[in-house]
C-alpha cells in the first residue's frame, strides 16, 4: 500500500510539472516570447488574414520592445493590420503616430500611402463595397475624400520616385472627379431650387479647382443658366462661348433648360442616386 502511494505521488508531481510546463509554454507565446519569435508570429498572423492576433501580437511586441528596428516594423504592419480589421481610427492613429516618430524611417512613403488608404477607404458605405457606385460616393460628406487626396499629394510631393506614387496619382484622379461631381450635384440642387447665386458659387469653384475633371462642362453650363437667372445676360454668353469652344457636343448647347430634374418616378427607385 506505501508503494502505491508513493507511485501515486510520483504520478501527480510528473502530471503537475507536465502543467506547469505546457502552461509555461502558453505563457512564453504570450508574454515572454523573444522579439523575433513575436514578430514572425505576428508577421505570419498578418499574412494568414487573422488580422486580429496579429493585432494583438504586434501592440504586444511594441509594449515589451519600444526601440529597435522590429519595433518599427511593427508599428507600420500593425496600422495595415488595424486598416485591415476594419478599424479605420486606430489605423490612422496608428500610422499618424509612426510619421511624426520616424519622418525619415526607410519606408516612410508607404506610411504615407497608407494613410491615403485608410481615408479613401472611409466613404465606402457597406452597398458600395458590394455595389460600387460613383454617383452615390459623390453625394457623401468629402470630408476623407478631401484628406485622401490631401495624403497621396503629399506622398507624390515629398517622394515622386517611390513605388507607390503611380498608384497615389490615379486614386487622386479618381478622387478629383469624385469631389467634381460631388459639388456638381450640389449646384444642381441649387440650381432647382432657384438658389442661384449658391449655383453659380459652386460651379465656378469647379471651373477654378478640377479643371481637368470630366465636369469641368457641367460646371460651365450651369454657370451660364445661373448667369441667365441672375439677368447678367453677357456673362452668361461669355461662359457660353467657353462651353461650345471646350465640349460642343454638351447637352446644354442644344438644350437650354438643361439639366432636367430627375422624375419624381426615378427619385423613388431606391439606390438610384438621386435626391
Amino acid at each position: 500500500m506505501r508503494l502505491f502511494f508513493k507511485l501515486l505521488a510520483v504520478l501527480v508531481l510528473g502530471l503537475s510539472v507536465g502543467a506547469c510546463s505546457m502552461f509555461g509554454h502558453k505563457r512564453e507565446s504570450i508574454d515572454t516570447m523573444p522579439v523575433e519569435k513575436l514578430y514572425t508570429k505576428a508577421h505570419d498572423d498578418l499574412m494568414n488574414g487573422d488580422y486580429s492576433a496579429a493585432t494583438k501580437a504586434y501592440q504586444r511586441l511594441i509594449a515589451r520592445f519600444p526601440s529597435g528596428d522590429y519595433n518599427e516594423q511593427s508599428q507600420l504592419e500593425l496600422a495595415y493590420s488595424q486598416y485591415k480589421d476594419n478599424q479605420p481610427d486606430d489605423a490612422y492613429s496608428t500610422i499618424n503616430r509612426f510619421i511624426k516618430t520616424y519622418p525619415t524611417q526607410k519606408h516612410v512613403d508607404y506610411a504615407y500611402y497608407l494613410r491615403g488608404l485608410i481615408n479613401f477607404d472611409r466613404t465606402s458605405g457597406v452597398i458600395e463595397r458590394f455595389f460600387p457606385r460613383n454617383s452615390s460616393q459623390s453625394r457623401r460628406d468629402q470630408a476623407y475624400n478631401l484628406q485622401a487626396f490631401d495624403d497621396f499629394s503629399e506622398l507624390a510631393r515629398r517622394y515622386p520616385d517611390s513605388a507607390y506614387t503611380a498608384d497615389a496619382r490615379q486614386r487622386m484622379i479618381y478622387l478629383r472627379n469624385v469631389l467634381a461631381e460631388y459639388e456638381i450635384n450640389v449646384a444642381k440642387f441649387y440650381l432647382r431650387n432657384k438658389a442661384y447665386v449658391a449655383s453659380a458659387d459652386r460651379a465656378q469653384y469647379v471651373v477654378e479647382h478640377y479643371q481637368q475633371a470630366p465636369q469641368t462642362g457641367d460646371a460651365l453650363a450651369i454657370l451660364a443658366r445661373s448667369y441667365l437667372a441672375l439677368d447678367q445676360k453677357q456673362q452668361a454668353e461669355n461662359v457660353r462661348k467657353v462651353l461650345a469652344l471646350n465640349y460642343p457636343d454638351h447637352p446644354y448647347l442644344t438644350d437650354p433648360k438643361w439639366p432636367h430634374a430627375p422624375s419624381t418616378l426615378r427619385k423613388m427607385v431606391p439606390f438610384s442616386g438621386h435626391h
